[in-house]
């Protein structure tokens, strides 16, 4: 398959998957968590939506420009960051388990170069 339907489809449905889980925080966890644990599964929810867009906008350069080891570390590095930061805000926010939050910050650093290579490898282009 080629890299950019690659960044396409795990975009879209990282997208769908933020959308639900927005949705499940939203009515099936409101009343569950106190106003913390919601506020940082919220942010959870955000950051995965926003780099869900990342990585179908690397998808999208991927498709218009020629081929990139560049477009590929960045898409997969925005997709690492999702599973580390979004997914430990999230654990984090049912199970409150504090411990988590020192995975968080990976996930973030996975997303600043994520973003940073993105830009590399369309000057490179």
């Amino acid at each position: 398959m080629q890299l950019s339907k690659i960044f396409l489809l795990l975009g879209s449905l990282n997208a769908l998957l933020a959308v639900l889980l927005g949705a499940f925080g939203a009515h099936g966890l409101k009343m569950r968590l106190t106003e913390d644990m919601l506020a940082i599964f919220n942010t959870g929810v955000h950051y995965h939506f926003y780099h869900a867009l990342g990585i179908i906008a690397v998808g999208l350069i991927a498709l218009n420009l020629p081929p990139s080891v560049w477009f590929k570390w960045s898409g997969w590095l925005m997709f690492a960051g999702i599973v580390l930061f979004s997914g430990s805000l999230y654990v984090l926010s049912i199970t409150n388990l504090r411990w988590l939050g020192a995975i968080t910050p990976f996930g973030g650093t996975a997303f600043i170069f994520a973003w940073l290579i993105l830009a590399i490898g369309i000057l490179k282009s």
